[in-house]
């Protein structure tokens, strides 16, 4: 008799059942009960299993997801100072205004006008009565910037050079045009516009064909501008040379990279920098090799990067970007709130930086031997961090990352000037983010060269508070006259001689 029959059976039946039959029907419901449990185990077991799985690759997309968006370039505030989620559940207390506004704002007082306007009052703007016999009340007045409107055509002049025999040279020599390189029918204006148009302002060479034809009645294709760019580059070496020497010879060095497009294909444009300089370099490589390329196997100075293992394989004293890390740690905060582990190892990791920054700059004021002790106790802090006991899976992850740079984690208390974010490199990288956006790459290896050589001497400019436009014409002019362009060098002695002059 099944178990399914059993169960079904009239009571009335059991009590006429002999007791072998009970017997029989008891051992059928005990199987019955034994497969069942099984059956129901199994079926547990392999539901543990795929949820255990499904949560193994969740946290794994989790995980990816938080390696790459936590390399987005930071703001200027490092990440440890910025308000966590707890911070921001205090109530922040309003200060009063005890300084005045900085300096700069608000409209600037006008310069002496070039011309005056005056605007009579003939009719009466509402009823139009005839008002020009009625005596004047009062005048006022006012100051407008304006600029001259856009020219119906461009400027067009022809060179007429001389050639005369010189008895000296023994040769036939020729008067030089300051008006465009050798060999051009661009003027030196136009091309300089447009350099600053391409590598300052970000635009596209359709859009500066575009500006041109429309503001300057000037009308040139993209590939003549592009030809003219990669001219203009090969020109401009030697200043970007000199930038690459600066670059080297400083005694804190700001990298990063981001990626780039030439003809489709995947490139790199490196950047090395410093406060006084900025050198562009494109590159197919992402390794270690365009490094040493740049800056030698060996480098004096302290490189600050975001731990990118290329720069690891050159000997120097190095700077990890803790901005890097930190965000990291807070989308691993943000992603397993659960875990308060996280929160807490945040926390003590970022005092431990504010506590760096603060030893860092109190360094002559406490002396040498009290310094040198309290960056070993900072160091043991350190250590005892990423000495945590027992932690979860996703702490230990964290953990793993953060040892990965710990030789690297504060070597900016021990040097002046340095910071433990590289914010600074990647506010210059930022320039050709912005261009890459815009114009997707580009079209030859030529074209991306000389937007690395335009964009060092443009933003090394900027860093030096040099005006690109004034520069770049005189240095144009300079190679007109003598073969060679005008070094960085030479134009800022040349400026500092004038402000003599002047003074």
């Amino acid at each position: 008799m099944s178990a399914s029959h059993t169960l079904k059976f009239p009571n009335q039946e059991f009590a006429g059942a002999s007791k072998i039959e009970l017997i029989q029907m008891v051992l059928a419901l005990r199987a019955e009960n034994l497969k069942i449990k099984t059956e129901s185990e199994l079926t547990i077991t392999a539901l543990q299993e795929k949820l255990a799985a499904r949560d193994a690759e969740l946290e794994k997309l989790i995980k990816k997801d938080i390696n790459m968006t936590a390399n987005q370039p930071s703001s200027k505030q490092p990440e440890f100072n910025k308000k966590t989620s707890q911070d921001s559940k205090k109530k922040n207390k309003k200060r009063k205004k005890t300084h005045k506004g900085r300096k700069g704002a608000g409209n600037q007082p006008k310069l002496e006008p070039d011309i005056v306007n005056n605007n009579p009052l003939d009719f009466c703007p509402a009823c139009e009565t005839d008002l020009t016999n009625q005596t004047v009340v009062e005048t006022v007045s006012r100051i407008v910037e304006d600029i001259p409107p856009p020219p119906e055509k461009t400027i067009i002049s022809k060179e007429v050079q001389e050639r005369k025999w010189c008895p000296t040279c023994k040769d036939v020599v020729s008067s030089v045009s300051e008006v465009a390189l050798p060999g051009s029918d661009i003027g030196i204006n136009a091309l300089c516009l447009m350099a600053y148009l391409w590598v300052v302002s970000a635009i596209s060479l359709p859009g500066i064909a575009a500006l041109l034809n429309n503001f300057f009645s000037m009308r040139l294709s993209t590939s003549g501008i592009s030809k003219m760019m990669i001219r203009l580059a090969g020109i401009m070496e030697s200043v970007y040379e000199e930038i690459l020497g600066d670059v080297k010879g400083g005694k804190i060095i700001f990298a990063d990279e981001t990626g780039w497009r030439v003809k489709g294909v995947l490139w790199w444009l490196w950047v090395f920098a410093h406060p006084r300089a900025a050198y562009y370099f494109p590159s197919k490589d992402r390794g270690s090799i365009v490094v040493e390329k740049i800056l030698g196997s060996v480098f004096a100075g302290v490189l600050v990067t975001d731990a990118w293992y290329a720069y690891l394989k050159i000997i120097s004293v190095k700077q990890t970007c803790m901005a890097h890390i930190m965000r990291k740690i807070r989308k691993f905060r943000d992603a397993y709130p659960q875990y308060y582990s996280i929160i807490i190892f945040y926390k003590k990791l970022r005092l431990i930086l504010l506590d760096g920054e603060r030893l860092q700059s109190m360094r002559k004021e406490i002396g040498e031997d009290v310094f040198q002790r309290r960056l070993i106790l900072l160091k043991k802090r350190l250590r005892d961090l990423l000495a945590w006991k027992n932690p979860n899976s996703v702490l230990k992850e964290v953990i793993k990352k953060v040892a990965r740079q710990k030789k690297y984690i504060l070597t900016f208390v021990e040097h002046e000037g340095v910071p433990n974010h590289n914010n600074f490199g990647e506010y210059i990288i930022k320039k050709g983010v912005l261009k890459r956006k815009v114009s997707g790459g580009s079209m030859s290896e030529e074209g991306v060269r000389a937007y690395a050589v335009l964009q060092s001497i443009s933003q090394t400019c900027h860093l030096r508070k040099i005006s690109f436009l004034g520069f770049l014409t005189k240095s144009l002019i300079h190679y007109i006259r003598t073969g060679k362009p005008l070094l960085l060098s030479q134009y800022e002695s040349q400026l500092q001689n004038f402000k003599k002059v002047a003074a």
